[in-house]
């Protein structure tokens, strides 16, 4: 049995400019990457992930935007989809684990569910981490439209027996003024809760990076290592997610650590 992750990642160009520019501080536990546990919980389990390890074969197609990608030579490799795979490879070594990415831009949900039919079809996903928010609160998308295409993009899913997991957009100080991006952002952790979804709240963790000081948002820079480690650290927190919640299906009910 072949499994996959699909990772449907619809970044924002403008987050992404901050993050090449943004100036980065390692914490001292980098398999965290300083960011406790409740900003990345396993809140809930992964069933089909949970099937797919026992088989001992997954693979992870990222499907998206700028964000999921860094520019310069062998920016590919260093984005976090490469940095997620090269985690769970560690945590799984008797498993294959495999990343393809497929990349669009500027799509809203409301495109992406369009093509999840074509998705699971081609790909035969174990999960659907769905990366989105950021194009619709850029276009100014109904809150209430975005919230009903995300209820239909989990039915969609979970129809298909794929477990589904939002992830949010970036956090960047200078674009939260002028677009309402918590809005979306709640919505999100609304549907999740609603539906039992796991979000990995990349929007909370890079806030709280920022006003920590790990991160100045507003600097500006055409060197990519900073990008480098930002990916880097989410493919861990991500990585780590996924294997917490797979250990919740193994034993219901057990809180994990």
């Amino acid at each position: 049995m072949r499994a996959v992750l699909v990772v449907t990642v619809l970044g924002a160009v403008l987050a992404l400019g901050a993050l090449l520019g943004a100036g980065f501080a390692w914490a001292d536990d980098t398999d965290t990457c300083g960011i406790s546990d409740q900003y990345v919980q396993a809140d809930f389990a992964l069933p089909q992930v949970a099937e797919a390890l026992r088989q001992k074969h997954v693979e992870i197609a990222v499907v998206g935007s700028g964000s999921s990608t860094i520019g310069g030579p062998g920016g590919s490799g260093k984005a976090y989809p490469a940095r997620l795979e090269a985690t769970l490879l560690r945590a799984l070594p008797d498993t294959t684990v495999r990343v393809i990415t497929y990349i669009k831009s500027r799509q809203t949900a409301a495109d992406m569910v369009k093509e999840f039919e074509q998705v699971v079809a081609e790909a035969k996903p174990a999960l659907v981490i769905w990366q989105t928010g950021t194009v619709d609160a850029m276009q100014g998308v109904d809150v209430d439209e975005f919230r009903n295409v995300l209820d239909e993009g989990v039915a969609v899913l979970r129809a298909k027996h794929v477990d589904v997991m939002f992830m949010n957009m970036q956090y960047s100080p200078r674009t939260e003024p002028v677009i309402a991006i918590n809005n979306y952002a709640d919505v999100m952790r609304f549907v999740a809760l609603q539906h039992e979804v796991l979000l990995f709240d990349r929007f909370a963790i890079m806030r709280h990076w920022s006003e920590v000081g790990a991160f100045d948002l507003f600097a500006t820079t055409k060197k990519t290592d900073t990008a480098e480690r930002v990916h880097d650290c989410l493919g861990r927190l991500l990585g780590r997610l996924i294997i917490e919640a797979e250990r919740m299906t193994d034993t219901p009910g057990k809180e994990v650590r």
